[in-house]
């Protein structure tokens, strides 16, 4: 059983990647951020006393030398199996231009208990707890905005639905602008404002579209933890894709995953800002240290916790 005691370690972690891409923020290098991230959150994952396997990461082992799906991590002591979904920086094209938004995440559960998804696309529809149960994949954007809408208690142009802004969105951001509902286009990072749909007072009600896959799993895994409700479906773009998932355990690739199809049973969710967003403040930096703004939450307990913290580098950094 996960104790109360991890959760407070990744925050460590994800404080750990925020700090090692932060200086990054803006110099145009968003592989150099990405890796700066990985590598910190490594480093930290390493110290707790568990073993966990990343089963949503970097890539696969021949892809990403860090991080990767598969990787056992963690100092090995203690019985504590865990499966870990990470994003060391869900954003790298706003941390390389500065624009905000841009966050490092980790989710936690026992093992068995995440989608091993694949590095793909994945349709997905994301609210808050006051409208589990009402959302469908499989019903048009129309039906699933008023739904929402309805069971919030809110006109359809009192309400703000994120997107992210792409050209295969075309006809989803039309049919979203003829229910009256606001829109919110977002250049990158859909796992931000998924977990703002599920905060009540964050001015975001949904998130829609198409993104990516394991960002799917670590959404899932923070509304899990707020009492909201996810949904997603795979979308294929490339030959070869299907056969993909059919290896990973998936038989059915068009099947509609729930939330509790993503992630099971106990789990834990945190991420730190690197830049300012609507869900977190980024790192800043002064003289001789800096401050981190972080988010973490357990399934368990519904808990929401808002961490600031101060870093001292007096000798250098520590990560």
């Amino acid at each position: 059983m996960m104790d109360r005691n991890l959760a407070l370690e990744l925050v460590r972690v994800t404080e750990a990647a925020a700090l090692g891409c932060a200086r990054l923020m803006g110099r145009g290098d968003k592989m150099g951020a990405d890796e700066a991230a990985t590598d910190a959150m490594r480093r930290t994952l390493n110290d707790i006393n568990f073993t966990g396997r990343v089963v949503i990461g970097e890539g696969e082992m021949d892809e990403a030398p860090m991080l990767y799906i598969g990787e056992i991590v963690g100092t090995g002591k203690g019985d504590l199996r865990v499966d870990i979904a990470v994003d060391p920086l869900e954003g790298t094209n706003l941390c390389a231009t500065g624009q905000p938004n841009a966050i490092a995440t980790i989710a936690v559960a026992n093992e068995g208990c995440f989608l091993h998804a694949p590095d793909m696309y994945m349709d997905k529809i994301a609210v808050g707890p006051r409208a589990k149960g009402v959302i469908d994949l499989a019903a048009p954007p129309r039906e699933n905005v008023l739904k929402v809408a309805k069971a919030l208690g809110m006109d359809p142009d009192e309400m703000t639905v994120v997107i992210l802004n792409r050209k295969r969105h075309e006809n989803l951001i039309n049919e979203v602008r003829a229910t009256g509902a606001r829109i919110k286009l977002i250049t990158d990072g859909d796992v931000a404002p998924a977990v703002a749909a599920g905060l009540e007072d964050s001015g975001v009600q949904m998130m829609i579209g198409i993104g990516g896959g394991p960002e799917g799993v670590l959404a899932a895994a923070a509304l899990k933890c707020l009492g909201g409700d996810f949904q997603g479906r795979l979308h294929f773009t490339e030959e070869g894709e299907e056969e993909r998932c059919k290896k990973m355990g998936i038989e059915d690739p068009h099947h509609i995953f729930t939330i509790d199809e993503l992630a099971a049973g106990d789990v834990m969710f945190a991420a730190s800002g690197v830049t300012d967003g609507d869900l977190l403040d980024g790192v800043r930096f002064y003289h001789g240290g800096a401050t981190t703004h972080s988010i973490v939450m357990r399934s368990k307990t519904r808990t929401v916790r808002y961490i600031s913290a101060d870093h001292s580098f007096d000798g250098g950094p520590k990560y």
